[in-house]
């Protein structure tokens, strides 16, 4: 291996110039999507099962671009990754709308990383992934806050039903279950046996170990 670095050519070619973009690009891609998953996105949901479907997909879909950048498709190659990634649909479950925006988010960083064309700067391509990785951490931290999660349960109270004993359906639900309801809505009433299904609007940050409705669908229950 030194006889071959020492040789001014071959040592050219191997640690040459797309080399060099390649480890300095990839690195960049890594660090991004490291910060949008890890320090984002896992400490404001402690979903560990999305992670390995992230990190996975957005060194496999940089490496498919940048070594295939150099065919003149680039342009219909990037649209054809959202396309694919876009419209799939996995037979187990339904990925909830959340999960959705960080699989768009990190098939965007990867395809920016390595399709930019030579003629964009790197300090472009710093600020693009600076500006994502920002409005990502500003709308998790401040926004999502102000969120009210949803959930969906069989209420056998019948007799809290009434616009008059809104207050007291709400405390009971509160007592039988620990969640501190914001608000609810009332679904479908089953008079035959005496239950209605309610939905009710809670803060995340307040219970966190309870799932809402769009995260039923991920059964991947992870136990720390």
């Amino acid at each position: 291996m030194d006889i071959l670095l020492n040789t001014p050519e071959i040592a050219s070619e191997i640690l040459g110039g797309n080399f060099l973009d390649l480890m300095l690009r990839f690195g960049l891609n890594l660090l991004a999507t490291i910060f949008v998953i890890i320090f984002v996105y896992f400490r404001a949901t402690g979903k560990r099962s999305y992670v390995f479907t992230y990190i996975l997909i957005s060194t496999t879909i940089f490496f498919l671009c940048f070594l295939l950048g150099s065919i003149d498709l680039q342009l219909g190659f990037a649209l054809g990754l959202f396309a694919i990634f876009g419209i799939i649909r996995y037979r187990t479950d339904t990925i909830p709308i959340r999960e959705m925006t960080y699989l768009f988010l990190v098939i965007t960083l990867s395809v920016i990383n390595a399709l930019a064309s030579r003629e964009v700067s790197i300090s472009a391509i710093l600020f693009t992934n600076s500006c994502l990785m920002a409005t990502t951490w500003v709308m998790e931290t401040v926004w999502m806050k102000r969120h009210l999660a949803r959930r969906s349960l069989i209420f056998d109270r019948m007799d809290l039903i009434h616009p008059s004993k809104k207050q007291e359906l709400i405390d009971n639900v509160m007592e039988r279950t620990g969640i501190e309801v914001v608000k609810f809505k009332i679904g479908q009433i089953d008079l035959s046996k005496m239950s209605v299904r309610l939905t009710i609007f809670y803060k995340e940050d307040t219970t966190p170990d309870v799932l809402s409705d769009p995260e039923m669908s991920d059964k991947s229950f992870d136990q720390d």
